[in-house]
Formats: C-alpha cells, structure tokens, sequence
C-alpha cells in the first residue's frame, strides 16, 4: 500500500507549525490584471506571504512566545478536492511516502489558515474538526459558518454576511431614512442578504416600500418592471445586496430613461468594485454608501514583499513562475527557450506591481491579525499558570507537546489589541465583531470610482456603533411630529406614513415639551424657555449696582472727612476706632450687594449670603459698641463711677470681634453641613426658566438674618435707653433713629422675599441691603459731617458736653 502525499509550496520548521491554505493559481479573469493574470492568483499569493511575514515578525519579538519558534506549511491548491487533499496533508503531517515498510514522522500542524473561499472552507473544515485543528478564515463570510455544531473548530477574522445585512439596517436607522426601496440579486447571496436585512430593518423600525430580485441573465422585461417600479416610488433611498454585474446594467437603464437623486444603499459585492467607472450609467452610482472591511497599516510588510527571491524558496514552483512572469525572464534557459535568462540582478524594489502595493491591505489585514490570534493562543498557553489552568484539575498544557485541541481550546479565550488599535477575539460561534468602513463612492481624476471612508461602524462599542464625518440625505415616508403634535396613520400605508395633527388641551397622547421647553400658542412646537436672572445689563440691574457703587463712594468720602478732623470732638467721641470701622464695614455692605446681580454660580451663591451675613454684623457689632459707650460715658460722669475702666477701648475692639466671630461660625457650619448652590426653576413661569441661588439650608439662611435681627433689637433697645442723656451732642438719638430705620426695612424684607417671583426676590433683597446700609451712613454720619463742614463753632468740646455737665469724660 502506499499513497504519495503532496509537498507544501512554501514551507519553514519550527517547534510549533501553522498550515496554510491558499488558491495561487486559478484560470479565473476577474476585475483586471491587477488582481489576477493568466493563471496566478497574486491577491492569494500576498496572503500567504503576508502569514510568513508575520510568523517572521513573531519569531523576532522577544516578548512573543519565548524559546518557542512558529514554522509553517502553506499549500497551493484549485478547486474545492484539491483543497480538501492539502487539509487532509495537513492533518496527517506526513513529510514524505507511506508504505508497509516505511513510514515517516508525523508533523501535524496546529492550526491553519484559510480558505478566502466559503466554499472551499465549509468542505474541509467539517474533516479537520474532527482532529480538533482549529481553523482561521480571512475571507470565508458565510453566515452557515457560524454555526458551532457543524463547523465547532472554525473562526474568522472577517465579518459574517449576517452581521453586513444587520450592520447596513442600523445604517438606514441611523440616518432616519425609513422609507426604504430594496432590490437583491436572484440568487442564495442576494436573496439571504436581502432577506436578513429586510428583517433587521423591521425590528427598527423601518418601512420597505417594495423588494424585488433579477439576475443579469434575465429577460430584458423583468429590469424594465424594477425600473418602473422605481420611478413610481417614492422612497429616495435603494438598498442594492447585488454583485457589480447586476448593478451595471440596472444603474445603465436608469441613466438612460433620467432617473436620477437616488441614494444607493450597496453590500460589498459591488461597493468597491473599480470596474463601475467603466458603465455607462457610472454617475448614477456617485455618492453610493455602503461597508467594507476596515484598511490598515502593516509596519515592514512593503519591505518584506519587495525582499522575496526565489532563492529564499527553492523548492516552489510558483515562485519560480511568479518571478519569470514579472520580469519577463527564464531562470532556467532550457525550459523556456523564447524568454531571456534571468540576469540575477532582477529586484521587486525596481517593479510597480500590485504584489508589492501596500495601500489597500483591508482583507491581507485579516491575514496578519488570524496568525496573531494563534501567536497569541500560544503564548497563553505556556505562560499558563498551574494553578488556574483550563484543563482538567486547573492544569496546564505540556509546553513540549502541544496539541491542536490544546490551542482551539486557549483560542476561544484569545483576546488583544492590535498595533492599529483594532481589538480582536472571537465569539462563541467564533466570529469577530462587525467592524465595517462607511464608504462614499466619488469619481477621482483618473476617471476612476473610489470608495472614500465617511465613517465607522463598530459592534462592539456599547453606545453609539457609527463615528461619522459625514451629512447624508434624508428619506422618510412622512417628517416626523413635532412636540405638540400627534401622529395619525394614513389609510392604507405602513405605519412610517402618517399625518400631524395639533395636540388637544386635554390628550394624553401627545408628546409633552422637555422641561427647558414650552408650547407655543399653537401648541404645534415647543420653543426652548427664555433663562432669567438679574443681570448687569439690564435696567433694573443697571440701577442697583449705581446705587451700590453710589454708597461705597459716599462712604468714602465721609471717611476721607472723618480723617482729616480725626482730632477734632465730634469724631473722637465715642471712640473714632469704631467709627471708622464702621464705615468700613458699611463699604463692605454696599459691595456684597454687587454678588447678587449676575448669573449664579457655585461661588457666588455661597459668597452672596455668608458675606452679607458676616458684614451686617459687623456693622451692627459696631453700632452696639458706640451705644454701649454712650451709656458707659454718662454712668462715668455720675460721682464715684469708675465703669469706663471695665468698657475702655480693648473691650470695645473684643465685643465687636465676638459678636462677628458669632456669625462667622454660623455661615461656616452651613457651608459645610448644606451650602448654597445654583438652580434652575423650571416650574415658577411657563415661558422662562429662572436661574437662581437655592439656599440649601433653609435654616442656615433664617439663623444668619435671625442673629442680624437679634443684633439689631438690642442695639435699638440700648439706644432707646441713651436717647434723653443731657449731652448736647447725644448720639443715642441717631443711633435710636438708624435701628429703627435698618429694622423696618428687614421686617418689610421678609413678606417681600418670600412673595417676590424670579429675579424680583433678588432685587428686593438688593434693595434692602441698599436701604438699611444707606439708613446707617445717613443717620450716623450726615449730622456729624454737617456739622464739620459748616458749622465748625459746634464742633467744641464745650459745645458738646453742654453746660448741665461738668464731668471730665476722655474721648
């Protein structure tokens, strides 16, 4: 018995081997002679050379795989049984002949790559299963593939056409057209793309005017009923799942009879085809969407096509060919007696050929990323740690004896990132995740059509899967309502026809406008509310920070004339230092009011409040200690009375810091327990969203203005007490009428506050921080000032004291 077992074309040991499965030959004219010449296939040959390419890259990189190198086995075979034979190779890793008497060691891969055909790939892969080999396709895209019970050892590296036909409905659903016509070639891959995507379409929502199917072998009557069918339709979008012989002569005939402004929806049988340029109806065509695989860039791989040399593979055949029909040459002058010999000098580095083109590396990318997926297997699997291992008991593989159901099994699990950023690791019906280039079909200079990218489509991204660049039309059966409106089907049309109507008061099944939105008059939009809050350039805002700005420069100057008769009696009684602090505590006051204009924000609104808080008291704290030693003075002037050594100026300076001290420490706890914060007031109008400062703690608010308000009673009652002193000069009196004023004012305050909408409750509270500030500097220092700048013969300390007194009190 014996059975002589074909050698590989291209072969290299290595302790770990991956097989490989290509057609580099084939009798097929397809495209151009670009793409396939006489019989070389050199799209299948770059694939293969591409996998050498990348086991040589692997083998290089000390962090892959340590101490392990990758060999491989690649085959050239043409047609689906002598595909099956290479596989059966493969599997048998037989070197040489089997006999009774002689057999040979046996080498079997892996794992292997490839078919780039379906068919091909289905025919072998249900043999190698049972070996347990897994199987890596870069091209095969039937969608029968995933199907684990009869296919349990194959993956690929490229989209299902089950994930294209989902991935073109999202499309049509992404851009709003839904209201779609649909049109399939008649044939398994029409009919099963159009059908699939016809169903993902209805699942989201979008209406399919017609479907129709033709084959390019059809009579001339079954295009023309198509062609009237598309002109009495009214979709302006056509989702084409047909090959480029099918889509030439439909987009002829419509060229022909001037029907144009479609937009062409197309699978990618025919989205990238080069030879569209060449039909007559060519611009019917431009501005086409439709996927492709994803391009990339291989680092090195340009470098690597334009090194190779027969030499470096002295027993294939193919190379030999390769090499002789690029340069025209023979390189064994016997053979080929009508060529020249090659010279030896020949190079790919000095040929344009598209062997050694590296701009389109959409599927060799698939190539590349399938023996990394192995590389990667592998590696996992002798860097595995005993303990948590996946086989029996948690334990490892025999990094000396690896077996291919060893490497299927750490292939399930293969997860990593590409150099591109490409993420890649299989399903459990090892499929990759649908990742798809949007393209739009444009004319370029050379006359040719070229699919330029407008977008991503990406599965596996958890929200939105598109990342677009682009604006496209727009094809809906009917616009869809506006807010305030109601949709009402039209007789007899599918559900994505339908009129609007104007909501009635009293429907529950109108749309309701967003919070930030009302509905006009008609109640047929909603219009975004108008945002309020008081602001400088408005009137009322304007005025408020003049009255502000008025206050801080009047308090200026009457602190410009109290320094300049500092000296004088009338300002050193009852301690100057107070009143000088006072009137800077006044500017404070008139500035905090500037904090309540403007549009709120996180500081703002927690400095308005505190710093208002802590000024009024401030002010008020001196206002008590000038009635308080207006009281002292005149319990000083009865005989006997030493009371003003125990109320002298440090005591006056340390009353005033602990009743501010006091509110400090109530604005600080509401900071911190419930500060105030911005806030929109969406409900207090139905036009107008109000921006205001909501207090956070109510009770923090009421604490700050309930101690101003006790501050300020029991000045007012001390004053009261000092109104009818004997001086000449009592300021009791003034003090008595400022609190009454400050208090009147803050009762008022509080009514109006809280009954004030919008920006009005802003403004009162302005007005009442100007009016008791204004109060203070009127009734305290506009006598006094009077009396220095015009009646100066008043401003002695005779004058002051007055005749009834003769005590001898200091100011």
């Amino acid at each position: 018995i014996r059975m002589v077992t074909q050698p590989p074309e291209l072969v290299k040991d290595g302790d770990v081997v991956i097989g490989g499965i290509f057609s580099f030959r084939t009798d097929k004219y397809i495209f151009s002679a670009l793409f396939y010449h006489r019989s070389l296939n050199l799209r299948e040959f770059k694939f293969a050379q591409t996998l050498i390419f990348a086991i040589n890259e692997i083998n290089t990189n000390p962090e892959m795989l340590p101490n392990v190198k990758l060999g491989y086995k690649i085959y050239d075979n043409c047609g689906t049984m002598d595909i099956l034979r290479a596989a059966l190779a493969l599997v048998s890793g037989l070197k040489g002949e089997i006999s009774d008497n002689n057999c040979t060691e046996s080498e079997t891969v892996h794992a292997i790559l490839g078919h780039s055909g379906s068919a091909p790939t289905i025919a072998f892969e249900q043999v190698v299963a049972r070996f347990q080999i897994p199987v890596i396709s870069h091209f095969a895209t039937c969608a029968c593939l995933s199907n684990r019970k009869e296919y349990p050892t194959f993956f690929r590296t490229i989209p299902s056409d089950y994930y294209q036909s989902r991935a073109l409905a999202k499309l049509v659903k992404y851009f709003g057209w839904t209201w779609i016509g649909a049109i399939a070639v008649d044939n398994e891959y029409g009919l099963s793309g159009i059908a699939a995507f016809i169903q993902a379409a209805k699942e989201l929502g979008v209406c399919i005017e017609y479907s129709e199917a033709f084959l390019s072998t059809d009579p001339p009557d079954s295009l023309q009923r198509i062609i009237e069918m598309i002109k009495r339709s009214t979709s302006q979008v056509i989702m084409a799942f047909m090959s480029h012989r099918e889509i030439m002569l439909l987009a002829n005939e419509l060229y022909k009879q001037n029907v144009t402004g479609l937009q062409w929806v197309g699978s990618d049988a025919w989205i990238t085809d080069p030879s569209l340029a060449d039909s007559e109806g060519y611009s019917i065509l431009v501005g086409s969407l439709g996927f492709v695989v994803s391009n990339a860039k291989i680092p090195g791989l340009g470098e690597h096509l334009r090194r190779l040399h027969p030499s470096q593979f002295p027993n294939s055949q193919f190379v030999k060919d390769f090499w002789e029909y690029t340069f025209a040459c023979s390189l064994n002058e016997t053979a080929n007696a009508h060529r020249k010999p090659c010279s030896g000098s020949e190079s790919l580095n000095n040929v344009q050929s598209y062997f050694t083109d590296v701009s389109d590396l959409r599927f060799i990318y698939n190539v590349y990323k399938s023996v990394y997926a192995v590389a990667h297997a592998l590696h996992n699997l002798i860097t595995c740690d005993e303990r948590n291992g996946p086989f029996y008991n948690e334990s490892c593989a025999d990094t000396k004896n690896i077996e291919p159901w060893q490497v299927l099994q750490y292939l399930k699990t293969v997860n990593f990132t590409t150099e591109e950023g490409e993420r890649v690791y299989f399903d459990s019906n090892g499929d990759s995740p649908a990742r798809y280039e949007l393209v739009n079909l444009q004319m370029t200079n050379k006359g040719t059509m070229e699919g330029l990218t407008v977008g991503i489509y990406d599965a596996s991204l958890p929200d939105s899967q598109f990342i677009m660049n682009n604006k496209v039309p727009v094809s809906v059966c009917s616009k869809s309502c506006l807010p305030g409106t109601s949709k009402v089907l039209q007789k007899g049309r599918p559900v994505c026809c339908f009129d609007c109507i104007p909501c009635p008061a009293d429907s529950v099944h109108c749309m309701k406008c967003p919070l930030e939105f009302w509905s006009n008059k008609q109640r047929d939009a909603c219009i975004p509310k108008l945002i309020e809050f008081l602001a400088y350039d408005e009137i009322l805002g304007t005025l408020l920070a003049l009255l502000s700005f008025l206050g801080v420069f009047l308090t200026l100057l009457i602190t410009i004339v109290f320094h300049c008769h500092k000296e004088t009696p009338i300002v050193r009684a009852n301690n100057s230092e107070l009143s000088f602090l006072l009137l800077f505590s006044l500017t404070l006051c008139f500035l905090c009011s500037l904090t309540f204009i403007g549009r709120p924000s996180e500081w703002s609104c927690m400095l308005r409040h505190t710093a208002f808080g802590i000024t009024f008291v401030l002010c008020i704290s001196c206002v008590l200690g000038k009635t308080m030693v207006v009281l002292m003075a005149f319990r000083a002037s009865l005989p006997g009375s030493n009371v003003m050594k125990w109320f002298g100026p440090t005591q006056q300076r340390l009353s005033v810091l602990a009743f501010t001290l006091v509110q400090f420490a109530i604005c600080i706890l509401w900071l911190t327990i419930n500060p105030p914060f911005p806030f929109e007031n969406l409900l207090l109008f139905q036009d107008k969203i109000i921006l205001e400062c909501n207090l956070g703690s109510a009770l923090g608010f009421w604490a700050v203005l309930g101690y101003i308000g006790l501050l300020a009673v029991l000045c007012f009652a001390l004053a009261f007490l000092a109104r009818k002193l004997p001086d000449n000069f009592n300021e009791a009196k003034l003090i008595t009428f400022s609190m009454l004023i400050f208090c009147a004012v803050w009762v008022t305050f509080i009514p109006a506050y809280v009954s004030s909408p919008g920006k009005f409750t802003v403004a009162v509270e302005i007005f009442a921080i100007l009016a008791s500030s204004y109060g203070l500097l009127f009734c305290l220092f506009l006598p006094k000032c009077y009396i220095i700048l015009f009646r100066p013969e008043r401003n002695t300390k005779r004058h002051i004291m007055g005749k009834t007194s003769n005590s001898d009190v200091r100011y």
